[in-house]
């Protein structure tokens, strides 16, 4: 074999070899992307894939003031009842199809709004003896957690905001319905709430001992609260 032939034959060879480590790091390159796609794209592909239906199920209904009512109820003279409501109320309810549990609710009342019927007792229900509205004119509620309580029946938990104090409450409710779509085109659903405070629990405390050994007002709220709702 010649000279010129054996250093034909060890380029050849060597050119095989390096095309064989090249085929060898393209191939680690590859077996590394591989485990990349693995480990870290395709896990945050599923991810979003699997929530992005469960956001999309969340949607928003403003509560309708025209066809709600947010009525409360306290013993007057130990015996008979005084009911009231609030007129200006304005609320969000963020309901979740596919999990109710993630309902979200907030809710603000105009204080100021009370109204029992009657002015003179309103009036005084807006002094600083009981709501104090000018030194605070709201009442919010704020859900932090729900729970099921039985067929189509809801347990909100979440902190009321009242004179200034908030505090953890359970409000019972009932529903939400389902959907309705009413005569304008509007889409529709309700609900039905009720929970009991202390006024005290609030720094509502204002009261006077009558003859008897009663008091003019009672300590305990019962809240009854009917909603309707509209999709926006």
């Amino acid at each position: 074999m010649s000279f010129l032939s054996s250093n034909l034959i060890l380029e050849v060879d060597k050119k095989r070899r390096g095309d064989y480590i090249s085929l060898l790091q393209r191939e680690d390159v590859l077996t590394r992307r591989d485990k990349i796609m693995k480990r870290y794209v395709i896990p945050i592909v599923a991810l979003l894939f699997f929530t992005i239906p469960v956001l999309s199920q969340a949607a928003p209904w403003q509560i309708d003031p025209d066809h709600s009512s947010f009525q409360f109820k306290v013993r007057h003279l130990m015996v008979s009842n005084v009911k009231g409501h609030f007129n200006k109320v304005k609320g969000m309810v963020t309901i979740d199809e596919k999990d109710i549990t993630n309902l979200k609710v907030e809710l603000t009342i105009d204080a100021a709004s009370v109204d029992t019927g009657h002015a003179k007792r309103d009036e005084h229900l807006r002094a600083p003896d009981f709501f104090d509205v000018v030194k605070y004119p709201t009442i919010t509620f704020v859900s932090k957690k729900v729970t099921k309580a039985g067929p189509e029946r809801l347990q909100v938990i979440g902190d009321l905001i009242l004179h200034g104090v908030t505090k953890e409450i359970t409000v019972d409710v009932e529903g939400p319905t389902s959907e309705i779509k009413d005569p304008w085109g509007n889409f529709r659903r309700g609900a039905t709430a009720t929970t009991k405070i202390n006024r005290k629990d609030f720094g509502l405390t204002w009261n006077r001992v009558v003859e008897t050994g009663g008091v003019v007002v009672g300590e305990d709220v019962d809240i009854s609260v009917e909603i309707e709702l509209i999709r926006k």
